[in-house]
C-alpha cells in the first residue's frame, strides 16, 4: 500500500475555482436528495431576496467547499449537500463558481446541510487531520472541517429513515446541540426561520422533507405550492364576485318589481 505524503505548499500561487477539482469522480447519491435540495432552495428564495436585494448570496448543492491545499487536491474540500453563504457576488469575475474556495472567498457559508445515506457515521466523524510532518492514513471527519475549520456557525445532519434532523450552533469554537423550540423546530435568527421536518407528497413521493417555516410558524411554500395558492385564492375571489353579482342582480329585479329603476337608487 502506497502511502500519500503530506503535501507541500507551494505558497507562490494559490489556486482558485478555476483551477480546482470540482468533482471527486465519485456518486453516492440517491433518488430523494435532489428533490429535497430543490425544496430547500426554492421556499428560502422569497426570504434571500428580502435580506440579500442587492442579489449576494450563493446557494451550493454538492458542490465543493475548498478549506485546505492537499495532494490530491479533492482531498482538501468537501461537498455538503446544500449550503448557504451570505454577502458573496453571484458571479466570479464574470464567471460561475465551478466550487467554493475559501482561500479566495473568505466568507464562511452560514448553514451547511448534509443528507444522510448511510449510517450517519460520515456526518458525524470528528477525525482531526494528521500532525505535521505525519501521513495523512483517512480522510478528515465532516464534523470536524465544519467545525475547527471552516467555522460553519449552523450544521445540520438530516435522516429521512428517521424523519429526524440534527442540528449543531458554533459556541465559543465548539458545536453545540441545539434544542427544538415550542413547535419542534430549529430557528435561525439570522434568517428569521426555523427549519425542521415536514411529512408529505412532493416528486410523487410521500416522505418525511426537510422544510422552513417563517419565525411565526408558516411553512415557506416552493414555487408550485406558492401558484396552487394563488389559483386557490383567484377562484374563490372569483366565486365571490359571481356571488356579489348574483346579489346585485336579485336586488335589482326586486326593485323593478316595485316599480324603482335600480339605477336611480
Amino acid at each position: 500500500m502506497t502511502i500519500a505524503k503530506p503535501f507541500e505548499l507551494e505558497v507562490t500561487h494559490l489556486p482558485d475555482h478555476t483551477e480546482l477539482p470540482e468533482s471527486d469522480g465519485t456518486f453516492v447519491k440517491n433518488f430523494q436528495e435532489l428533490p429535497q435540495s430543490i425544496i430547500l432552495t426554492d421556499s428560502l428564495r422569497p426570504v434571500l431576496q428580502q435580506i440579500h436585494p442587492d442579489g449576494r448570496y450563493r446557494i451550493g448543492q454538492d458542490c465543493g467547499i475548498y478549506w485546505r491545499l492537499t495532494d490530491p487536491l479533492e482531498r482538501g474540500a468537501e461537498a455538503p449537500d446544500w449550503f448557504y453563504v451570505p454577502n458573496v457576488p453571484p458571479l466570479l469575475n464574470g464567471e460561475v463558481r465551478r466550487s467554493y474556495v475559501l482561500w479566495k472567498e473568505y466568507v464562511a457559508p452560514l448553514i451547511v446541510l448534509e443528507f444522510v445515506s448511510g449510517n450517519g457515521s460520515e456526518e458525524r466523524d470528528r477525525t482531526p487531520p494528521p500532525e505535521p510532518g505525519q501521513a495523512e492514513e483517512q480522510k478528515v471527519g465532516k464534523f470536524w472541517v465544519y467545525e475547527q475549520a471552516i467555522h460553519v456557525p449552523y450544521y445540520g445532519i438530516y435522516e429521512v429513515k428517521k424523519a429526524a434532523v440534527e442540528m449543531y450552533h458554533l459556541e465559543d469554537n465548539r458545536y453545540q446541540r441545539m434544542s427544538v423550540n415550542e413547535r419542534g423546530r430549529y430557528p435561525i435568527p439570522q434568517l428569521g426561520v426555523e427549519l425542521g421536518i415536514w411529512q408529505g407528497e412532493y416528486d410523487e413521493m410521500n416522505l418525511p422533507w426537510l422544510r422552513w417555516w417563517d419565525s411565526e410558524g408558516n411553512l415557506l411554500l416552493i414555487g408550485e405550492e406558492r401558484a396552487r395558492e394563488e389559483r386557490l385564492r383567484a377562484g374563490e375571489e372569483h366565486l365571490r364576485a359571481e356571488e356579489e353579482k348574483q346579489r346585485a342582480d336579485r336586488l335589482a329585479a326586486k326593485l323593478r318589481e316595485m316599480g324603482i329603476n335600480p339605477d336611480d337608487v
